[in-house]
């Protein structure tokens, strides 16, 4: 299977610098990350907040400048033979990713600007791109794929429920027709009830369309129920990534397993252990040396402070973790 979009050894680090513009520091919130979104699957990204999850999602999109590394963008992307890099891109380039790859976000309202009515929202990609002729057609066929009434088209978005704007910017994220789509924890900020909902409208849209996720989230039961393959993030680095079935089955690493303990259970027969980690998360502006999560981590040896292990291959061609999981 071709792939859609992939990253080496990708970094993305910020400055800190103090008031008069000398530099401090850095952040380094992405940090050497690898991964490989294949065509038609959902990529997941999990981690707890301040991982990097996000910053991943804006440099591959353009919108963050790496610092090293690059993501290259596949054939099917590129609308050629060849595979192209997106730090070369120049203007015009990454306004074509940007109608190729479309963006959910977290909080919908503040996605949507309350000035303008629903048909302006949607057709606003459109403007931009220059696909005026026929939008307002579009804009009535979109609603009714993201399950709207075409009347909707005139209203504002404060006269909609939470869910109901999810739906209005899914339908906006598809008004170009992408290939793929960003999904930065779409449904956190929904009612339970609703977010199995969004889940399963965005299925559909897979499906019928042949979209290409990426899912980000630090729910695990929603990345279990979406996702193909999954990416643990800690620390602006990959320390697991695996196909789904198999993390949540075996996870291999101990920040992996501490997440996965979490996540409840239905079946009162099923008694899972809790694994409480210890400490908090340090500050991406300062990581511990060696393994970043050798603090917090309950089966560190004495040369984790020292050396930060490589990811190795665990099983062929599906799983990589931490060379020195036990």
């Amino acid at each position: 299977m071709s792939f859609m979009v992939k990253t080496k050894l990708l970094a993305t680090h910020f400055p800190i610098q103090d008031f008069f513009g000398r530099e401090l520091g850095l952040v380094k919130a992405v940090d050497g990350v690898n991964i490989t979104i294949t065509e038609g699957s959902t990529f997941g990204i999990v981690g707890e907040s301040g991982c990097g999850k996000t910053t991943l999602a804006r440099t591959i999109l353009g919108l963050e400048k790496s610092t090293s590394g690059s993501t290259i963008l596949g054939s099917e992307m590129s609308e050629g033979t060849e595979e192209t890099n997106i730090e070369e891109l120049d203007r015009a380039g990454l306004r074509e990713l940007r109608r190729m790859i479309g963006v959910v976000f977290q909080d919908p309202m503040g996605a949507l600007n309350p000035r303008m009515l629903v048909k302006d929202l949607i057709c606003e990609p459109m403007v931009i791109h220059n696909q005026k002729e026929g939008m307002r057609e579009r804009a009535k066929e979109l609603l009714k794929m993201v399950g709207l009434n075409p009347d909707h088209l005139y209203r504002y978005p404060h006269q909609f429920s939470g869910g109901q704007r999810q739906r209005i910017v899914i339908a906006r994220a598809l008004a170009l027709e992408p290939k793929m789509l960003i999904l930065d924890e779409p449904t956190s900020a929904l009612d339970v009830s609703v977010q199995s909902q969004i889940l399963n409208l965005l299925k559909d849209l897979q499906k019928k369309m042949g979209l290409t996720y990426v899912f980000i989230s630090h729910d695990l039961s929603v990345i279990r129920h979406m996702c193909d393959r999954v990416a643990v993030m800690y620390l602006g680095k990959i320390v697991e990534e695996s196909e789904a079935e198999t993390l949540f089955s075996n996870p291999l690493h101990p920040y992996t397993q501490a997440l996965v303990s979490a996540i409840p259970s239905l079946d009162p027969k099923m008694r899972r252990e809790r694994i409480v980690l210890e400490g908090d998360v340090p500050s991406p502006a300062d990581p511990p040396s060696g393994c970043h999560f050798h603090p917090r981590c309950p089966i560190a040896e004495a040369n984790c402070s020292q050396v930060y292990p490589d990811l190795r291959e665990i099983k062929k061609g599906c799983h990589t973790a931490c060379h020195l999981v036990k």
